[in-house]
């Protein structure tokens, strides 16, 4: 569930983006997709952040936004030999020399990449 507040966070941060645009140009704007780059350490969850944001998202110019997300492997750094590896699940061995690897700070990333904004639509029925 500690999906819930980095998703409210994440919904403000693009829609502001979206009302920034529109103050701009005078248009508004709707934000169509949002690229995600997540690390798996972060423990965030595919269905969990679409839910969170989808809800977050209700009345915002992030509704109805396509989430896309790329998941980042974890990278340790072994004490003995010093290679970089992606940690295997269930252990943080070094493939090279068995040794057991620390966590360095891939894997624990949660940044918007990109956002795709597009011109909002007037609602149906809605007089423009």
């Amino acid at each position: 569930m500690h999906e819930a507040s980095a998703s409210e966070a994440l919904v403000k941060m693009v829609s502001e983006e979206a009302r920034a645009r529109g103050e701009t140009d005078g248009s508004p704007y709707r934000v169509a997709r949002i690229r995600l780059v997540v690390g798996e350490a972060t423990g965030y969850m595919r269905e969990s952040l679409e839910f969170y944001v989808g809800a977050s998202a209700k009345g915002t110019p992030a509704e109805g936004a396509v989430l896309d997300i790329r998941y980042v492997k974890p990278l340790l750094r072994c004490p003995s030999c010093g290679l970089e590896y992606e940690r295997r699940r269930f252990t943080f061995e070094c493939p090279s020399c068995g040794a057991q690897g620390s966590m360095i700070k891939a894997g624990s990333e949660f940044y918007v990449d990109s956002i795709e904004l597009e011109p909002a639509r007037a609602k149906e029925g809605a007089v423009v």
